[in-house]
């Protein structure tokens, strides 16, 4: 199956992308069929061939979810925007504490009630 998707390009920590057109389990990095255009992320700015892309969509290729927003966000094509990063698997959750089995002091015994001193007379002698 055929996939319009990006292809990083750039120095480190500037990239750039082509979007091209490639088998889906091809080497991006390796031959495409066709390059059509190019993206920058950090202007936003995105160049590309319509009349092709249009082709190659009417053929039967498909698009990662990020080409699908960037066309419909330049109203290339129409539809609604996809989301188009994966969720992360989500950490397991920390253990539960352990609840103490033995009482703590306070909870060991209750508190002794007062004893009232009973008082007793006592004769004088």
């Amino acid at each position: 199956m055929l996939t319009i998707r990006l292809s990083r390009v750039g120095k480190k920590n500037k990239p750039l992308y082509r979007v091209i057109i490639s088998e889906k389990h091809k080497d991006l990095y390796g031959d495409s069929l066709e390059i059509l255009g190019s993206y920058n992320p950090h202007t936003k700015e995105l160049k590309i061939n319509a009349e092709k892309t249009k082709y190659w969509i009417s053929k039967g290729a498909g698009m990662s979810d990020t080409i699908n927003n960037l066309l419909v966000e330049k109203k290339i094509i129409e539809g609604k925007k996809l989301k188009a990063s994966k969720s992360r698997t989500p950490k397991k959750a920390p253990a539960p504490a352990k609840v103490a089995t033995t009482p703590t002091p306070v909870e060991a015994a209750p508190a002794p009630a007062p004893v009232e001193e009973v008082k007793t007379e006592q004769p004088i002698a």
